[in-house]
Order: structure tokens, then sequence, then C-alpha cells
């Protein structure tokens, strides 16, 4: 691109020499060269067991993990070798809501799986010239909330759009959204079995995404951002026990914010909204904020991560990693690393750099292709 520094020789990069920014540096130095060469021996070596590669596929992620996946020599999970899917899908993109999709969800350096990813192509809206939909869970005290999120959450939503009709006002969208998120947390209140099942929850960031606008519905502190025009638009907002309107909220249902241990936290939870965690009832609540955003020509790619990602990476450094990756920058600069221009190539780039900038927690990525970018070699 125009304007843009030469890139490095093969050698240079290859040794780790020349970096053009730090997260370059981070993700293409010769050691993340190294750790993503071992995975693709483990991937040939156990095949489907480790990785799942499907095109085409309408089928939610899977995300199941063992601590014995983890990288022996270094304490860390593998990219997309520690229970990591990606699925993407190529189109016509003329009609298709996205031209394809990422996804990938790693146990990181926890010792179990509580993020789940789910993806539902052609959901509620009939044909290629529907809706489809992500979501992003992120669960905490035990996994059972975030998966029946990913079970349930989408296919509620199809239920309350066929009831009511297909939303077109702005206000009818968090209408539809928070019928939704409230009957799904319901359902998992209704399921929970014990006193220790009322402590498990999850956040939920969800896209229903058009090819005309993009709505986004998120409770907790998962996020989505949007790439427009090389700039990077966050279309949720973070709901953590921090933010001055969250703690009015909370105080004014007569609950309180307490500082531990560095964080403001309500209980021992750092966000203020959730599905699930009963026991915080009625300070932490599962109304989800809600944005519609209509499509333009500069609209790139979304962005959908737990907070894994987003509490080591900034959104203006996802989105200049996605962009490059997707343009074919990545993969022109650094072919020893980065063999693909795909969603699901954006995505494990994501995953890895969360990793190698220390993220202790699970660590689950959604990039979906809403144009393809100049520069591109398809």
């Amino acid at each position: 691109m125009a304007g843009e520094a030469e890139p490095p020789t093969k050698t240079a990069a290859a040794e780790g020499g020349f970096c053009e920014d730090e997260n370059q540096g981070i993700l293409l130095r010769k050691p993340a060269c190294a750790r993503r060469r071992r995975v693709e021996h483990r991937r040939a070596r156990v095949g489907a067991l480790a990785v799942r590669r499907a095109k085409d596929s309408t089928d939610e992620s899977s995300n199941s993990s063992s601590p014995s996946d983890r990288d022996s020599d270094e304490g860390l999970v593998g990219i997309l070798a520690a229970g990591g899917e990606i699925r993407g899908r190529e189109g016509p993109g003329a009609r298709l809501p996205c031209l394809s999709h990422g996804a990938v969800s790693l146990i990181g350096r926890r010792r179990e799986m509580e993020d789940a990813v789910a993806v539902a192509q052609g959901f509620a809206g009939g044909g290629v010239a529907g809706y489809d939909f992500f979501g992003v869970y992120d669960g905490h005290g035990g996994a059972k909330v975030a998966q029946a999120c990913r079970e349930r959450l989408h296919v509620v939503l199809a239920e309350e759009v066929a009831a009511g009709g297909w939303p077109r006002a702005e206000g009818r969208w968090r209408e539809v959204m928070a019928a939704s998120f409230l009957r799904v947390d319901g359902e998992v209140e209704s399921a929970a079995q014990g006193e220790s099942e009322k402590t498990v929850g999850s956040t939920a960031v969800v896209a229903v995404v058009g090819s005309k606008r993009i709505v986004v519905a998120n409770c907790g502190d998962s996020r989505a951002v949007l790439s427009r025009g090389g700039a990077a638009v966050p279309l949720s907002f973070d709901h953590k026990a921090d933010r001055p309107d969250e703690m009015q909220r909370v105080e004014a249902a007569g609950g309180r914010v307490i500082n531990w241990d560095g964080y403001r936290v309500l209980g021992v939870l750092a966000t203020s909204r959730s599905i699930g965690d009963y026991y915080l009832k009625p300070f932490v609540i599962s109304e989800p904020d809600v944005t519609v955003t209509e499509r333009t020509d500069k609209d790139e790619f979304l962005i959908l991560a737990s907070d894994g990602l987003w509490d080591v990476v900034s959104n203006e450094a996802a989105c200049k990693i996605a962009r490059q990756c997707l343009n074919g920058r990545m993969a022109r600069m650094f072919p020893d690393a980065v063999s693909e221009c795909t969603a699901a190539e954006a995505a494990a780039l994501l995953a890895e750099l969360a990793i190698s900038r220390g993220s202790q927690d699970n660590i689950s990525v959604v990039v979906i292709e809403l144009k393809r970018l100049r520069g591109r070699i398809s």
C-alpha cells in the first residue's frame, strides 16, 4: 500500500531482526514461528482430535480442551492445538451478509475451558439474503452457562423474531434482544441444580449481520469491534463494575461495589452484567446494551472476542493485525509464519498475539469478513 515501509527480506524476518511494529514483533519473531511449526507437526500427528477445519459449515463450534494439550516446554497452549476450532465459509459476497468467517477458541493458560462460540449462518432470515448470527460467551465459575448460551441464544432470538416480525426500528431490536437474553437467563436459572450452580454465569456478545445492518447485543465485558475504512469502531460497551453508570445502577438496587485487589468488583465478579450468577441478583442483570449500525462500503470486517483478547490487545491493535492479514500483507512479509489471508488465519493470529502478550484467560475470537480488502491475493 502507498506510503508504507518496504517489506523486510525473508532472512531478516526469519531471524527476528526486523519488525514493523511491536505487535508484529511479538507474533512473528523466531520463537513464534517455531511454536507454529510445532503445532503443524502436532496437527499432522493427531489430526481431527486437535483441530477441525470445515468449509460451508453451519455447525456450532466445539470448545473442549484438556491440560494435556499444553506445550510442555513453554507452559503455553499451542495456537490451534488445544481445543481451538476454525471454521470458515466462502461465497459469492454480492448477496451474502458475510464473505467468510473464522473462529478460534483456546483454553490458554487456564486449567478449564469456560468460553464458548456459536455460529449460525442464514439464521432466521431465509436463504442467502438472510442474516448470519455470531456469538462469543465467556463463562465464569464453570462452563455450563456459556454452553447453554451457545446452544440456545440464537434459537431463542429466531423465535422472538418469528413471533413479532423482523425488526426494522432500532427500538424494536432492543426489545427483541432484551427478551431473548432474559429468556435464556430464565432457562439457565430453571436448569440450575444446587447452590453451586447459582454461582455460574457467562458474558455474551452477539452480532446479527445482514447485508444492510449489523446488530450487536452485549452483556458483560466481551466486545465487538468493527473495522471501518481502517479505523476501529466499537459496537459494544463493556459492563465493568467500575463504570460510573453501572456503579450507580448497582447502588440504586441496594448493592455495593468494592475495591478488591486493584479491581472494582461486585462480590467477586468484575463484570456488572451477565447471564446466570443468580447469587448476585438483582445487582447483576442480564439486560444487554444493543447497537444497530447501518453498513457502509467502508466496512471491512468485524471482530467478536472474549476479554482474554481485549485485556491485553487494544481495539486498534486487533484491527490492524486482522486487516494486514486479510489484505495479504502479513503473508507477503512473513510467508514462513502466515500462510493465508483469511478470516480464520486472522482469528488465529489475534489469539496468538493474546497468548504472546501474556493473557491469563481463555481466548475466543471470531473474525467476520464483510468485504474483500484491496491487495489481497485470492
